[in-house]
């Protein structure tokens, strides 16, 4: 057992289960910068005896590597939650597999992080877990547990600046210019990348994504343009750097903004002369890479306020895609939920399932600051906790928590705007029969089952309405 050796006695403390040093350090080190005390227990036993501690009864998190335990990670995690149950325990791992990921939440993990992990995203998991805040259980955004599409088909949604994106992708696809899609986080934007790579003529050749805010600043250049031996200190072998890795394919870079200016300039020397020049290396070689780059904020802002350079972001925005948030298209909110049942009743443990009008309602009157992203894993949390056939309200009690009193007149609003479904996911209309269906549950659910009162706002008479209630075999209690 270890502990940080320079944490203050007020820090938040976190419990690490995890065997390798190296590791250990890494997360002690970015876990202290933001004012947490790490304790490091490098087996199962120690780290059950470190609850009884005086230090453990202050803990305020666990984070356990899943190779500690290896196939047993989940019986632990059963255990540390049964000793104390309301301390939030996060599972880091290198497999994505979807079952796992049940399997540890089912077992009383808060979530689920496959390593390598980046730094923000390891301390946004802890702050979720221990804040009462928005993203508190239910809204902290997991970690993806599906694997991600590579076609548009799979972009969905009908509101129409979503779909002047998704035309413009398009057609920016069949070229070779670089791209620039700007959009808020969770938005879209890795998956429409991959969507371009996928419909483009360099489909069949490299596709590699690197996020700039998982790497070092020290470590870029590294990474992007590789090294020579012993060009810094602990530079011992030859790296081959990302655009070497691309030739002839596309590289992302995502969080393009996260660039220092003078990893800008490398940038642009590149991207100006086709010419790749490793760090430390007296030589250079030509690559043909397309560069699609992302940001979550305007580089023309950045631009403006001499952040970012003008020339690279000219160079970068041949073509410019701009993703709009989820809070812009809550009429699309019906499809993209029905889509993510569908692929998470395709994963290993979980059953398909179906979503009350009532529930769809609440979906659409939160604003979802982690847009599409957030959703899914919305959705994915309350799939794994479900016993029963068919997602309600109860089903994600932190929304309805959060909207309070007014969660029941925003359902009454957006039932009107987002419970009725127009389009089926591939873009083309829903058969009448089916939207007329979802019209009679949706007016029976608003005015509670009041039958006269459904006929009379439906326009149609009572014993018509019960006509239609058989012939669509509608349960009048929906």
């Amino acid at each position: 057992m270890d502990c940080h050796p320079d944490a203050h006695a007020d820090a938040r403390i976190v419990l690490l289960i995890d065997d390798e040093p190296a590791q250990s350090r890494l997360i002690t080190a970015i876990a202290a910068r933001e004012g947490w005390r790490t304790i490091v227990a490098t087996d199962a036993d120690t780290a059950i005896a470190v609850l009884g501690t005086r230090e453990g009864m202050q803990l305020s998190a666990i984070l356990l590597d899943q190779w500690v335990p290896g196939d047993d990670a989940c019986t632990l995690i059963a255990e540390l939650k049964a000793r104390r149950p309301a301390l939030p325990i996060l599972m880091l791992t290198t497999s994505a597999s979807p079952l796992l990921a049940v399997e540890a939440m089912r077992a009383g993990a808060s979530d689920y992080l496959v390593k390598p992990v980046s730094p923000d995203r390891l301390m946004d998991a802890l702050r979720a877990a221990t804040t009462r805040q928005t993203e508190r259980d239910e809204l902290a955004p997991l970690t993806e547990k599906m694997s991600a599409s590579l076609d548009f088909d799979a972009m969905i949604g009908t509101a129409p600046p979503f779909r002047a994106a998704l035309a413009q992708a398009a057609k920016a696809a069949r070229g070779h210019g670089h791209v620039l899609i700007e959009g808020e986080s969770g938005t879209g934007k890795e998956m429409l990348m991959r969507a371009m790579h996928s419909a483009s003529p360099r489909a069949k050749e490299p596709l590699r994504i690197i996020n700039l805010a998982s790497i070092p600043t020290g470590s870029i250049d590294s990474v992007l343009f590789g090294h020579e031996p012993g060009s810094f200190p602990g530079a011992f072998d030859r790296q081959i750097g990302a655009f070497q890795h691309c030739d002839g394919g596309t590289l992302v870079l995502d969080e393009i903004d996260r660039l220092t200016p003078a990893l800008q300039q490398r940038l642009i020397d590149a991207l100006t002369s086709g010419i790749i020049r490793p760090v430390g290396a007296t030589y250079g070689f030509r690559v043909d890479v397309r560069l699609l780059v992302t940001s979550n904020v305007g580089l023309d802002r950045m631009v403006e306020a001499g952040q970012f350079d003008a020339d690279l972001a000219s160079r970068l925005s041949a073509t410019r895609i701009v993703l709009p948030p989820l809070r812009e298209r809550t009429g699309d909110i019906p499809a993209l939920t029905r889509h993510f049942l569908a692929r998470i009743g395709e994963q290993p443990g979980l059953n398909h399932l179906s979503i009350s009008e009532s529930a769809l309602g609440l979906l659409a009157a939160y604003d979802w600051p982690g847009n599409v992203r957030q959703l899914q894993s919305v959705l994915f949390r309350a799939a794994v906790y479900c016993e029963g056939n068919t997602l309600t309200e109860e089903s994600f009690p932190q929304l309805s928590e959060m909207l309070g009193e007014q969660s029941g007149a925003s359902h009454a609003n957006t039932h009107e705007g987002v419970g009725i479904m127009l389009y089926t996911p591939d873009g083309n209309l829903r058969p009448l029969e089916e939207i007329e269906a979802d019209v009679i549950r949706l007016a029976i659910g608003h005015y509670r089952g009041r039958m006269t009162e459904v006929a009379r706002r439906l326009g149609i008479g009572r014993s018509t309405l019960y006509r239609k209630l058989s012939d669509l075999g509608i349960d009048n209690a929906a």
